[in-house]
């Protein structure tokens, strides 16, 4: 008897789960952190750091049914230990679980003619960046770069 009820017992629970949650629609707005990676994901911006190089994707990012996305955007793959040359095309893919998102970029380096590759990090929303010798830019800072 004890084994059927807890057999009833176990297949209820199982059906009480029902199926995982959809994903959004849209990469969810907030700072993602972790070591020596972190994001900003703000309305109009999708700004990455992995170590101490950047980039950044214009406007929203658009996730897919199953929570992935690749978008173009421009990278910076000598910010350390001063910025120098220009932003170059850059390739961001991704996927979302929950609050964890993990990121890769190939970087179409124009100034050396190399394709590279940063990533792929994982980065987890609410968590402060951890970049121990580069920090991370804050949305202020952010604003302040596009401003003319």
């Amino acid at each position: 008897m004890r084994t059927v009820l807890g057999l009833t017992m176990a297949v209820g629970l199982l059906g009480c789960s029902g199926p995982e949650a959809p994903f959004p629609e849209l990469l969810p707005l907030g700072t993602w952190g972790a070591q020596d990676a972190g994001a900003i994901v703000t309305e109009d911006e999708f700004h990455l750091h992995i170590g101490c190089t950047f980039g950044d994707v214009m406007g929203r990012v658009s996730l897919d049914a199953e929570g992935r996305f690749v978008v173009d955007g421009s990278y910076q793959p000598r910010a350390y230990p001063v910025e120098s040359g220009p932003t170059v095309p850059a390739q961001f893919s991704g996927r979302i679980r929950g609050k964890t998102l993990t990121v890769a970029v190939a970087v179409n380096d124009t100034v050396t003619g190399e394709v590279r590759a940063f990533g792929p990090v994982e980065v987890r929303l609410g968590t402060e960046p951890g970049l121990t010798n580069c920090p991370i830019c804050t949305v202020e800072r952010m604003r302040e770069r596009q401003a003319p």
